[in-house]
C-alpha cells in the first residue's frame, strides 16, 4: 500500500470537490484518509494453509459445525464504498478432526480486507476452507449491506444482499442445507 499516493489522492479529491485542503478543518484529512484505508485494507500476509493449520481430534463427532454471525467489513471495488455484515460458515469435518473455530474467522478477515465483490468474497472463503480442511462439504452465506446501494443511486438503506457458496455435501444434500440454514437464520434473525 502506497501511503503517500493515498494522501495525494485524498488531497486532490478534496480540492476536486471544491474544498481547501489547507484549511484548519481539512489540513490533516488526507493523512487521516490514508490511515483509514490502511486500517481497513491491511492485507493479511498468510497462506490459506497456514490459516487453517490447527486442527483438533474429535473422533466421535459426526455432524456439521457452524460458526455464525462473523462480522466483517470490506470495500466495494466498483465505488470504493464500504459493505459490511455477517458471514455464516458451516462445514462437515472428516478424518476425526475439527479445525480451530478462530481459524474460520481469520479466513473471513483475510478475504474481506481488500477491495472486493460480495460474490467473490463468498467463493474465496469457501475455497480456502474447502481446500484447507478435511471436510465433506462447506457452506458459506454472506449477508451484507452495501453503502453504494444505501447512500447513492437507488438509495435503499435497508436492502441486504445475501450470497451463498457451497461444496461437497452442501452442494448435493438439500436437507442438510435446509437444516444448516434453519440453525443459522432461525436462531439469529
Amino acid at each position: 500500500m502506497d501511503f503517500d499516493k493515498i494522501v495525494a489522492g485524498a488531497r486532490m479529491l478534496i480540492e476536486g470537490i471544491g474544498g481547501d485542503a489547507s484549511s484548519d478543518g481539512l489540513v490533516d484529512t488526507p493523512e487521516r484518509v490514508a490511515m483509514m484505508w490502511k486500517n481497513f485494507l491491511v492485507p493479511v500476509e498468510i497462506s490459506d494453509g497456514e490459516l487453517l493449520n490447527r486442527s483438533f481430534l474429535a473422533e466421535n463427532y459426526g455432524d456439521f459445525v457452524i460458526v455464525r454471525n462473523i462480522r466483517f467489513s470490506s470495500f466495494c471495488e466498483h465505488h470504493l464504498l464500504p459493505f459490511f455484515g455477517r458471514v455464516h460458515v458451516a462445514y462437515v469435518p472428516q478424518g476425526g478432526t475439527v479445525v480451530g473455530i478462530s481459524k474460520l474467522i481469520r479466513v473471513v478477515d483475510k478475504f474481506s480486507k481488500r477491495l472486493q465483490l460480495q460474490e467473490r468474497l463468498s467463493q474465496q472463503i469457501l475455497n480456502a476452507i474447502a481446500e484447507g480442511t478435511a471436510n465433506g462439504g462447506v457452506l458459506v452465506i454472506v449477508c451484507a449491506r452495501h453503502m453504494c446501494v444505501a447512500a447513492r443511486g437507488v438509495l435503499q438503506p435497508d436492502s441486504e444482499t445475501i450470497t451463498r457458496a457451497t461444496s461437497g455435501r452442501f452442494s448435493t444434500d438439500n436437507g442438510l442445507v435446509a437444516e444448516a440454514q434453519q440453525l443459522i437464520f432461525g436462531a439469529s434473525e
